[in-house]
Order: structure tokens, then sequence, then C-alpha cells
């Protein structure tokens, strides 16, 4: 297991690119926030197979910031070619993925919501890291979308289907001088397309990344008419 701390005040766009480095490795990890708001990568490592979580600092995964974090939380637990949270009641506030209480052992896929007390952290499993990955079909559908909320998507985009240098997703600005829209107007759309693909719960630094991936994955800017 490898932690990589960003540092405190650190930019969005900073924190981005530490997690697209991530997914670059190719292994898969954790992103979250810690006790001071900085965003913390854990990766998981080839050589990992069982890794405690807790707040004691006997634990690997040390959460020394959160009250409601038991000592020795939960397990996470490399099962065949993923991983998967293993709670058999040793907390006392219990660990939650995609807002379940896990009891007993649950597997881990791509872009699942893991908490643990109050701290919640995202999954990411990128494609090659031997963490199970859906084949192409198991994508949901792209939901339906407006017009407009498809030419945002389609601008916001742009940069990282150009493959660009340290190419981020588009700015609100960027789309709104390129649609000759409001900065709010963009914002309204963003809200909607945040809902849409069900990103509006994560972090707010991960919101953009993940939309981008998961529309591209979904094939949502494919001009089906």
């Amino acid at each position: 297991m490898r932690v990589v701390a960003g540092e405190s005040g650190a930019s969005r766009a900073a924190e981005l690119q530490a997690v697209l480095r991530a997914e670059r490795e190719g292994l898969p990890f954790l992103v979250g926030r810690d006790g001071e708001e900085r965003q913390r990568l854990i990766l998981l490592e080839p050589g990992d197979e069982r890794l405690w979580v807790g707040r004691g600092a006997a634990c690997d995964l040390v959460l020394d910031w959160d009250e409601k974090v038991s000592r020795v939380h939960v397990e996470l637990a490399r099962v065949a070619d993923g991983w998967a949270v293993v709670d058999d009641g040793l907390s006392r506030n219990g660990t939650f993925v995609g807002g379940q209480r896990v009891s007993g052992r649950r597997r881990l896929h791509d872009g699942d919501l893991v908490r643990f007390g109050s701290t919640t952290m995202t999954f990411r499993a990128p494609a090659g890291s031997g963490a199970a990955t859906g084949l192409a079909e198991d994508h949901p559908a792209p939901p339906e979308l407006t017009p407009m909320q498809r030419k945002v998507l389609v601008v916001l985009c742009r940069p990282l289907q150009e493959r660009r240098p340290l190419a981020l997703p588009a700015t609100n600005r960027a789309i709104a001088d390129e649609l000759v829209l409001s900065v709010e107007a963009v914002k309204t759309h963003m809200r909607a397309l945040f809902e849409k693909f069900a990103v509006e719960d994560l972090p707010h630094n991960q919101k953009r990344a993940r939309l981008v991936e998961l529309a591209l994955q979904a094939g949502a800017l494919n001009d089906r008419r």
C-alpha cells in the first residue's frame, strides 16, 4: 500500500492531476480527504493482500482524524482479481458501500463510495489494474440529455478526448465562452449532468473527472440523431 497525501490548500487542478497520475499507474486505489481536507490517495499495490483500516496506529490505513472510526474498523482484502471490504462486526459504526451497510464481505467495483465512520472515499479500479472491470456491454446506457446539455458535455470532455498534455476537463468559463452562455447557465447545466450521471455526491474535486469518464464510457458524446 502506498499513500499519496496532497498539500493543504492544493488547487483542484493539482488534485485532479494526482488522480489522473494514479489512474495511469493502473493500480486500484481509494481517494478521499483527511481531517485537514487534504486529498489522500491510497494505492493498492500488487503485493498487498490484506489491509486493516482503523483509527489505531497499528492499522495499515490509519484514519486517526475520524472519531467515528473504530481502532480496528474493517479489512480490505484482495479477492482474486479485485478487492473487497470485509466487515465482521468489529466496528461500532459500521462500513457502508454505496449507502448500504456491509455485513460480511462486499466486493468493490470501480466508482463505489466507501464510508468508514464519517470518512468517505471513492474506490477506483483503472482498466488494466487487475481489479474487477465490467465488460463494455455492462455500462449503463447514457441518460437522456437535452441538446444544450450534450453541447456542454462535449466541450467539457474535449481536452481529454484530444489527449492534450496535462489535459483537464474544460472549465465553466471555457465552456461558457465557446457556447456563448453565461457562467451561471453553464453551472446549471453542469448540476443537471452531475445528477443524470449520479456523481452529485462525490467530493467536489472529483465530480468533473468522473463525469467525463462515465460520459466517454457510455458513449454519451456520440451523435445518435
